[in-house]
């Protein structure tokens, strides 16, 4: 399973960083060109911004078969904001009808990166 996921400021990309994954289980969003077909199932990963700067990744869903591909959602993002707290994933979740998988703060604590690989090794277990 691959993971799917946009940075702007870095704070995605660190927490994938953190992940120790192969190279080739990882693909990031280019805003420059988000038209890239993943051809299995992954799993996307957003921080939270106004849809104005996260269109890019809806661009991307939309592309070919990403979108039938695609398993859920994982949401970063700040607590501070409240109710608004990983609301590009909530949004995604609901727009695309795929479920919110995981949340976690700025670039993510060593907890979190262990929450998440249970939540994909769980993923990956009902696959098989």
């Amino acid at each position: 399973m691959k993971l799917v996921f946009f940075s702007l400021t870095g704070q995605t990309r660190r927490f994938i960083n953190k992940l120790e994954l192969p190279a080739n289980h990882a693909h990031e969003i280019n805003p420059n060109n988000p038209f890239h077909e993943i051809n299995e199932e992954y799993i996307l990963i957003v921080p939270t911004y106004d849809a104005e700067v996260t269109e890019v990744v809806n661009d991307f869903i939309e592309y070919k078969t990403n979108q039938k591909n695609m398993l859920g959602v994982v949401g970063g993002g700040n607590r501070n904001f409240a109710d608004l707290f990983i609301f590009t994933a909530k949004d995604i979740a609901r727009d695309y009808q795929v479920p919110l998988l995981f949340s976690f703060e700025f670039n993510g604590t060593l907890e979190d990166v262990k929450n998440f690989k249970k939540v994909v090794d769980n993923l990956e277990s009902k696959k098989s």
